[in-house]
Parts: structure tokens; C-alpha cells; sequence
């Protein structure tokens, strides 16, 4: 145990797999009371086994951040369980559908921004409201490379990971001077096991070969480093930090 998150109760979204397992894991790493959460709930629970197995403690609750009613619960059971909140990783989302704009249908374009977006609305609602109650915390949210700028056939996904960014600053804005530091991180491609299902496709793997030779440091990310900027960002080391947008995305953004 590292000790940066030393007893401090943290909620992390989309815990089940990918970023959010490798993020989970590396918070309740850093001493936190990690409240793990997902749709998936055998994946969660054995998460949760793993990080007591290796001394942490951890708990998880089933909740689809696309219903408000879910949100609203998972933090009603944070407090309840722990007494407080001081931390979350709003991680949790959807994929594109891989359609050119004309092609999607609004039900498609409603699921996009109700998980992608309007979900992690609710989770800084709610968060934001049990933390005010006991001096302050911090929330990280996922958004993406792609809330800064677009690619082909993905416009549900980069509008809601725009809608992030904008309501990362706003509510940073907010809250700020009540002790609630809210910033986000812009990962760039991250060698998920969603990534690595897409990559069967012919047409998918050639676009990730193009999509490589953007990422100037040569490869893709891993979600343990994704994990080790949301751990940062929820420390008193970035205490100075809100309102944040950052890249974590080996230069893609850069060029």
C-alpha cells in the first residue's frame, strides 16, 4: 500500500474491467476505501475479492450510471457503508457505434449522452452533494482524447466527450471554493479488452494502425496508466488542480 489515498473513500465507476479495473486496483492500492461499481456484478465481486485478497478494502455495488436512480443509490451506499465520500472516478461509458452521423439512429444517439454524458452529471450531482457535507473531496472523469477533437463516425461519442469537458470546468467552477476539486482525464487509445475485441475486425485494425502513427510515443496506453493519473488527480498532491483537462494519451493531442 502506497499510502497517497491513506483511508480516504473513493468511488470508482466502470470498475469491472479495462480502465476502471486497473485504476480501481491501483487506488485501493494507495489506501483507500474503494467502493467499486459496475453493471457487470460477477466481474465486480471478484475485483473486490482480488483487492482484499492483498490487504485493501474494498466494496461493491451493482449500478447503471445511465438511470439517475442508480447514481443515486451507489453514493447513499457509500455513505452509508463508509460515513463519508471524499473521491470519485467517474469512469464508466459506452463506445461509438462506429456510423457515419446520417446513419445513427436517436435511440443510439440518446444511449451515447445519457451514459457518456448526462450519467456523469448525476455522478458529480450526487457526489458533490455528500461531499459538501463533510468538507470537500475530489472527482476525476473520464473523457477523452476524442472531447477535444473528432474522428470519422464517431459523432455521439465525441459530443458527449466534449459535454464532459465543458462540465468538468463547470463544475469546477461551482464548486471549487466549497472544497470539491472536479478535473478529467483525455485518454488517448488504451489497449482495453474492448480495444483488443474491435481489433478483429479488418477494417477496425487497419484504422488503429493509422491511429498508432498519431501517438508520437510510439504505442498505446495502458489502463494501469490511466489509473496512475486518476490516483494522482484524486491526492492531495493535486490539490492545486481543478478544472483540469489532461492528456493522457502519449502525444496524441500534440501534433
Amino acid at each position: 500500500m502506497s499510502g497517497e489515498l491513506q483511508d480516504k473513500v473513493i468511488i470508482v465507476t466502470g470498475a469491472a474491467s479495462g480502465i476502471g479495473l486497473a485504476s480501481a486496483k491501483r487506488i485501493a492500492a494507495a489506501g483507500a476505501k474503494l467502493i467499486a461499481s459496475d453493471i457487470s456484478e460477477d466481474a465486480g465481486h471478484s475485483l473486490v475479492k482480488d483487492i482484499r485478497d492483498q490487504g485493501g478494502e474494498a466494496t461493491f455495488v451493482r449500478a447503471d450510471i445511465g438511470v439517475e436512480a442508480d447514481v443515486a443509490r451507489l453514493v447513499d451506499a457509500t455513505v452509508a457503508t463508509y460515513g463519508r465520500l471524499d473521491g470519485a472516478f467517474n469512469n464508466a461509458g459506452i463506445v461509438q457505434c462506429g456510423k457515419p452521423l446520417h446513419e445513427l439512429t436517436t435511440d443510439e444517439w440518446d444511449r451515447a449522452l445519457r451514459i457518456d454524458l448526462t450519467g456523469v452529471f448525476w455522478c458529480i450531482k450526487y457526489e458533490v452533494l455528500a461531499m459538501l457535507k463533510t468538507g470537500g473531496g475530489a472527482i476525476v472523469n473520464t473523457a477523452s482524447s476524442l472531447g477535444q477533437v473528432a474522428i470519422a463516425n464517431a459523432s455521439e461519442y465525441v459530443a458527449a466527450k466534449h459535454g464532459v469537458m465543458g462540465l468538468t470546468r463547470a463544475a469546477a467552477a461551482d464548486y471549487g471554493a466549497l472544497g470539491v476539486r472536479v478535473n478529467a482525464i483525455l485518454p488517448g487509445i488504451i489497449e482495453t479488452p474492448v480495444i483488443e475485441s474491435l481489433s478483429q475486425n479488418e477494417q477496425f485494425a487497419a484504422f488503429l494502425v493509422k491511429l498508432r502513427d498519431r501517438h508520437p510515443i510510439g504505442r498505446f496506453g495502458q489502463p494501469a496508466e490511466i489509473g496512475e493519473a486518476a490516483t494522482w488527480l484524486l491526492s492531495p498532491a493535486a490539490s492545486f488542480v481543478n478544472g483540469a483537462t489532461v492528456p493522457v494519451d502519449g502525444g496524441y493531442l500534440a501534433i
